[in-house]
């Protein structure tokens, strides 16, 4: 017997245990729910062993799995009330948002997934206003105000009407119905009243496979995740001495800011490049760079294979990289590729520049000698 079918404020029970199977327990009664449609397990305590999972078998008995193992007998059980109860409200919240959705726009609920922070729901449309959210979260909101009871009945597959959505099971099934706005097949547990979910925040959507999928928090959660949003702002807000309304725009133009000084940054490290690769190049037309290859790096070598016949070799610990001048005759990726692949190394490129990595400082060292067999001596 399910005791959380038809009370779901169950948070302390007695039952027989009928059947133990290794850590598994097997109870003639039980409020502990198993995962199962979209919402996680009870957690809790049975003869003060701690239950670690709660799992419905292929033959419908619902296994508890024990810490360790337990004695046959009566079952003193108790269930992980905050996290039972955090489950209804976020389940509810679902039908409640599912509703919402459905009534005001047509959109049906296709999934619904409860995590540990945040739970989902994947609507079937390809996507969302933000007028249609706002929407959607104020009349869940305002349904939550109006208190509706939620109720529990059970009625058969063949006569039970007005379902928001058609159930595939045949036979008995619970009604979880939210009083003039919902009525679904559900064997969750939720609350006595939409007041009790607390508010509704939707937080984020994202296109999964042609439907949008929508994160939202209830009750409690909503009340810790905006605790955080607002100390971050608080925070971001302290940082540029702004009152909190006013941040947004202030780090709206404080980015672009940083989009133009960057912009800067880059024709100034380019002409730079310019101009070293000018004064290397002047010393000779073969260059080597040792150490990591970073941009500024790949700019040089760039600006360097710019003069006539020149050849540019950079060499780190991981790898290299090579840029030739047009009418320099090399082919940078051409001549690369053999040797790298002899080498155990990877990567390849273009005529003109080729970068790559190789295992270890011997094959590093045979490939510097293989590039640079040629180059002059004051070159290397």
């Amino acid at each position: 017997m399910r005791l959380y079918y038809h009370n779901s404020y169950i948070r302390q029970f007695e039952a027989q245990i009928v059947g133990i199977e290794g850590l598994n327990v097997f109870l003639d009664a039980t409020s502990f729910y198993p995962t199962s449609g979209g919402q996680p397990q009870d957690l809790g305590a049975i003869n003060d062993i701690g239950v670690t999972a709660v799992e419905e078998l292929e033959d419908g008995r619902i296994a508890h799995t024990m810490a360790s193992p337990s004695a046959s007998g009566l079952a003193v059980c108790t269930i992980d009330w905050k996290r039972r109860f955090d489950h209804m409200q976020q389940h509810t919240g679902q039908h409640l948002l599912s509703a919402v959705f459905f009534d005001l726009f047509g959109f049906q609920t296709v999934s619904f997934h409860m995590g540990a922070e945040v739970s989902t729901i994947d609507l079937a449309v390809a996507s969302l206003t933000q007028q249609q959210i706002e929407k959607a979260e104020y009349r869940a909101n305002e349904a939550i105000c109006e208190n509706r009871e939620v109720t529990v009945s059970f009625e058969h597959a063949a006569v039970a009407e007005s379902l928001r959505k058609a159930s595939a099971r045949e036979g008995e099934l619970r009604i979880v119905s939210i009083a003039g706005l919902d009525r679904s097949a559900c064997g969750g547990t939720h609350v006595r009243a939409t007041g009790e979910i607390g508010a509704i925040q939707i937080r984020k959507l994202d296109k999964i496979r042609g439907n949008v999928r929508l994160e939202f928090t209830c009750g409690q959660r909503t009340v810790a995740r905006t605790r955080r949003d607002f100390d971050a702002l608080s925070t971001i807000a302290r940082t540029f001495s702004s009152p909190l309304d006013e941040t947004p725009a202030l780090v709206a133009a404080q980015i672009e800011a940083a989009k133009e000084a960057d912009k800067v940054r880059r024709k100034l490290a380019t002409e730079l490049a310019l101009f070293q690769g000018k004064a290397l190049y002047e010393r000779s037309p073969r260059h080597i760079a040792r150490g990591p290859i970073t941009d500024d790096v790949r700019a040089l070598a760039q600006a360097f294979a710019l003069h006539p016949n020149a050849v540019f070799l950079a060499l780190s610990a991981e790898g290299f990289l090579l840029a030739t001048a047009k009418d320099s005759g090399i082919n940078a990726g051409v001549l690369v590729k053999p040797l790298i692949a002899e080498l155990g190394g990877r990567g390849g490129g273009s005529p003109q520049m080729a970068q790559g990595s190789l295992p270890h400082p011997e094959a590093l060292r045979t490939f510097e000698q293989r590039i640079t067999a040629d180059w002059p001596n004051e070159s290397i």
